[in-house]
């Protein structure tokens, strides 16, 4: 069966601002993949209808994305369409099936609720997926892991991936007549080849997986973030019950700050440099010292787009996870923007956090 979306959008804005990498996301993790995505400029209703015309023919399912103010457009573009009044999300016309989605959760929760169940009686057949959540899978690792499952899964199951700022995303989407076996050794190999850099088989967010783990066990955290901008405590913080589990935030990206807040030595910025995996150890270790926290964490690095004189390269970063008992320190070399860098660096500190509280 073949799928496809129409997407209205401004075409002076960034096809990003569209939220509907979201409601497809939905539809292929419900087994309807779409062999093409159309972008519409939202003011064109003739290429519209062109459009959707075609699709009608070649389609078993068409389904329109836009963001809310532009619902009403794009259901009068079906029901000229099809010459029927259309009001709602659903439309079947013959052997097409219409949806009109806002863009975002909104239309997610759409998908889910109305459009896959469609689509599922319409074709006879339901699909499930299992989704295994990573972080920082080497590239090399990640495809010779995907080469290695869909060899095993016989063409009897889909495989997608996505992720971004180092988070994984790998969703094994199969159905009833999928042999339990098949989708059983997918999983086993996935799990395996990406052991080390998996942190749930279930779709949920490195933040929200600490911040469950930091429940369990009991724990209060502190974090001491030197160009992380306090990106790694506010992740913990956006959880409702926060003061549960968090204790303080530090951002400290003076050297004074280091020395007077977190008891960094002088000697230590001074022949190491703020950069550094001594400064990153001594930054975890004077959270960790003041007695008030189980578990802590602290960031030092360059996010660009320049260095800081040091001659360190942009991108170079120190991430020091403890406890009482002891304290590790991980380098990482980070590529992109400092944005990217940033974020890559926040999901690495929630990431190796929890890997050490478990």
């Amino acid at each position: 069966m073949k799928y496809a979306a129409l997407v209205f959008r401004n075409i002076h804005h960034a096809a990003e601002d569209v939220g509907y990498g979201t409601v497809v996301n939905a539809l292929l993790s419900g087994g309807v993949p779409l062999s093409e995505i159309v972008l519409l400029p939202y003011d064109d209703p003739s290429a519209t209808l062109r459009v959707l015309r075609r699709l009608r023919g070649e389609c078993d399912g068409a389904f329109l994305i836009c963001d809310d103010v532009l619902l009403p457009a794009a259901r009068e573009a079906v029901s000229a369409v099809t010459g029927a009044p259309f009001t709602g999300t659903l439309y079947a016309d013959g052997g097409c099936l219409f949806a009109v989605l806002p863009a975002g959760e909104a239309g997610r929760r759409l998908a889910e609720r109305e459009v896959l169940p469609e689509t599922d009686r319409r074709r006879g057949q339901s699909y499930r997926s299992i989704v295994i959540r990573t972080v920082a899978a080497p590239a090399e690792r990640m495809r010779a892991a995907l080469e290695a499952a869909q060899e095993a899964s016989e063409d009897k199951l889909q495989i997608h991936v996505s992720g971004e700022y180092g988070i994984g995303r790998t969703e094994i989407v199969y159905n009833r007549n999928t042999p339990k076996v098949v989708c059983d050794e997918t999983v086993r190999i996935l799990m395996s080849e990406l052991e080390p850099y998996v942190y749930a088989m279930e779709d949920v967010e490195i933040a929200e997986r600490l911040f469950t783990a930091l429940k369990l066990h009991r724990m209060k955290i502190s974090t001491a973030e030197s160009f992380t901008g306090g990106g790694v405590g506010q992740a913990i913080v956006s959880r409702p019950g926060a003061s549960a589990v968090f204790y303080e935030g530090v951002n400290a990206y003076d050297n004074n700050s280091k020395a007077e807040r977190l008891g960094v030595s002088e000697y230590t910025l001074r022949t190491k440099g703020a950069v550094s995996s001594e400064t990153a150890y001594e930054m975890a270790a004077g959270l960790l010292g003041s007695g008030h926290c189980d578990v802590a964490v602290a960031t030092t690095g360059i996010a660009g787009p320049e260095s800081d004189g040091s001659g360190k390269p942009v991108g170079l970063c120190y991430i020091a996870v403890g406890t009482k008992e002891r304290v590790r320190v991980f380098e990482y070399h980070l590529e992109g923007d400092r944005e990217s860098v940033t974020r890559q660096a926040i999901n690495l500190a929630l990431f190796l956090t929890y890997r050490e509280i478990n």
